[in-house]
């Protein structure tokens, strides 16, 4: 009987009433090489350099399997392992590779081999061989496809699955994939221990969505994954997922003792350290083209690296609504941004271990602000989420909040930021690390945004200080090694310190209060441009020289990156362009170096009470006044 032949049914949870599932109930095997015939009908025993060949499914009590022995299916089939329901005992070939195997052992109860068609799936070089308990294709539930002794209780029909459970404790065992049609996982409670191997081809998550007919809703959904890139939910191929009410929850595993760190994404399997971070799991990937994921009223956690990502691909957009997102462990971020993606996150709080977003670009475009009902609707009818009317209004009203261990935002790359709403970000170091890239910053305080980071610095530039990847043998490793510059930067006599250029690192800050430093710390030609309407600032504006706490750093001390110290000076190719619009207002807390200041007419500079502020424009002093501009080497003290 296959699934498709009955619409719904219920998964049991006894061997008894799961032999109905099974092609056949007895033990079938082919033997080849010196294979003996099993002992009985409910055993099979697999001697040192013996392969056996299953032809179809097979239930045993005991499967021994001996140090070199095989177990394999027919061409066009693999096979999966269960003992009472939970997938275990297969593993990765070697390191790196594709394929699994059963490991040797003695496996006693209720012994499952599934012998499933093959699916497989291509990514870059490379073509991963899934095995899943739960295939959804065009014509809906795939049982050819499917390891359907992996799923336990609940309810299985062509358009969903409610309150049913996945455990695997072995590798690359992947929990439901729907790659056609709308899906809805209903309460699922998945549970995947041991390491997965690509979470770019999503080989080892617990729920893919892929596919540009794919719409799947992940609904009230307890997912805990522990192993290397044993990723959650991964997003591809142009499908359209929700995930709502859920708590999603990935921790790291043990990379293989002979693991090279690598950029090449068909063989990445950790982090690339030159992003400061650590660890070998996200709890979620986005990935393709035009692939979109939204997570309403859910908690994502990752114990490091990153918990809700977006690797790769075009037209990708990720949104979060009203969720819990961070990391357990002291690095990591909350969303990346990379290519062209579009990331949304309203009414959410953040507890990062380093940074809110990664904005890798080169076209990326971030928002964080708050959830109303305005924003919602107009984010559900764009995604075609299918939030009702009640959905909708049940959904409250709330501002972003983003707790940081270290930075706020960083720029890997290009991109657009904006923060509105009554957005708060609390960070331990700079609200905005910028490592010498083009940006657009907006932050717009009318709705209440505030931005405090604890060491004083609101805006950090500085130059890429990650060493980039090695060739090592025609692999791109993890070997590269940053090094301090000892020398002054060479003035680049072609750049215009006291221009406005695209390429700049720009922020705009609207109708806000602001206490903080902003440093721009290049060496090469890139101008800080800040513009402020309707605020006041309180800190220190200037060029300035940067320094590493310590002058190398490399893999085992990769939380060193983007942490400088600033020595204010005048600019070499690094000017501070400074626009003070309407009613906007600069108190000069400290020695600032700028390359060009617009003040508006009813604009102010000033000291803090008790002090006064003097200007010089080349060596002269000039007055400060409302409505002028000045260019050139401009230096305000505070005496």
């Amino acid at each position: 009987m296959t699934l498709t032949s009955r619409r719904s049914f219920l998964i049991a949870g006894t061997a008894t009433a799961t032999a109905v599932l099974l092609p056949a109930a007895s033990a079938t095997a082919t033997p080849s090489a010196s294979a003996s015939a099993p002992s009985s009908a409910t055993r099979i025993a697999v001697g040192a350099g013996e392969t056996y060949e299953l032809a179809a499914t097979t239930r045993v009590s005991e499967l021994t399997v001996a140090d070199g022995g095989r177990i394999v299916a027919p061409d066009g089939h693999d096979i999966s392992l269960t003992v009472n329901g939970v997938e275990t005992g297969q593993a990765l070939t070697a390191t790196g590779a594709t394929a699994t195997l059963i490991q040797a052992g003695t496996y006693r109860g209720d012994v499952v081999l599934t012998v499933a068609e093959s699916h497989d799936v291509t990514y870059e070089t490379l073509t991963f061989p899934f095995r899943q308990a739960l295939y959804v294709g065009s014509g809906g539930v795939d049982s050819a496809r499917s390891v359907l002794c992996a799923v336990r209780g609940g309810r299985v029909s062509d358009t969903s699955a409610r309150n049913v459970s996945i455990t695997s404790t072995g590798e690359c065992f992947n929990g439901v994939y729907v790659e056609s049609g709308a899906y809805t996982l209903q309460a699922p409670v998945i549970s995947l221990t041991g390491n997965g191997r690509s979470d770019f081809a999503g080989y080892g998550a617990a729920v893919v969505g892929d596919g540009s007919s794919t719409r799947l809703v992940v609904d009230g959904a307890r997912i805990d994954n522990k192993g290397v890139v044993r990723t959650t939910v991964i997003a591809g191929g142009g499908a359209n997922v929700l995930v709502k009410d859920s708590v999603l929850r990935a921790r790291n595993g043990v990379l293989p003792s002979d693991y090279q760190a690598t950029v090449e994404t068909p063989y990445m399997e950790s982090v690339p350290w030159m992003l400061g971070l650590d660890g070998n799991v996200r709890a979620t990937n986005l990935i393709g083209r035009n692939s979109a994921a939204t997570y309403l009223n859910s908690t994502v956690f990752s114990e490091t690296w990153g918990a809700l990502s977006v690797e790769g691909g075009s037209g990708l957009k990720l949104s979060a609504v009203n969720c819990h997102v961070g990391n357990t462990g002291d690095y990591g971020y909350g969303t990346y941004a990379i290519g062209d993606a579009t990331v949304r996150v309203l009414g959410s709080r953040f507890d990062v271990g380093s940074y809110a977003t990664i904005i890798a670009g080169p076209a990326a475009v971030v928002h964080y602000g708050d959830s109303t009902r305005d924003a919602v609707a107009a984010l559900s009818t764009e995604l075609d989420l299918g939030l009702s009317h009640a959905e909708l209004r049940s959904i409250p009203v709330r501002s972003t909040v983003v707790n940081s261990g270290h930075f706020g935002y960083m720029f890997f790359g290009a991109g657009t930021l904006t923060l509105d709403g009554g957005t708060v970000v609390n960070s331990e170091r700079a609200t905005f690390l910028n490592k010498g890239q083009q940006t657009t910053i907006s932050v717009d305080g009318s709705q209440g945004a505030r931005l405090d980071p604890r060491d004083g610095v609101i805006l950090q530039m500085i130059e890429l200080d990650d060493p980039g990847p090695v060739d090592v043998d025609g692999r791109m490793m993890n070997v590269g090694v940053y090094t301090e510059p000892t020398t002054d930067p060479t003035k680049d006599s072609s750049f215009d310190t006291t221009a406005v250029h695209t390429t700049d690192g720009a922020a705009t800050f609207t109708s806000i209060v602001l206490r903080g430093d902003f440093y721009n710390g290049m060496r090469t030609g890139r101008n800080m441009v800040l513009t402020f309407e309707d605020s006041t600032v309180e800190g220190v504006i200037s060029a300035t020289r940067t320094q590493h706490r310590v002058p190398r750093i490399d893999a085992s001390t990769f939380y060193e990156l983007g942490i400088v110290t600033n020595t204010v000076q005048a600019a070499v190719n690094n000017g501070a362009v400074v626009r003070l619009k309407s009613g906007s207002a600069w108190t000069v807390t400290g020695t600032s170096h700028l390359t060009a200041l617009t003040l508006a007419a009813d604009a102010a500079v000033r000291a803090p009470r008790g002090r006064s502020v003097t200007m010089t424009v080349d060596g002269s002093p000039t007055a400060v006044t409302p409505g002028e501009s000045y260019t050139g080497a401009i230096t305000l003290t505070v005496a």
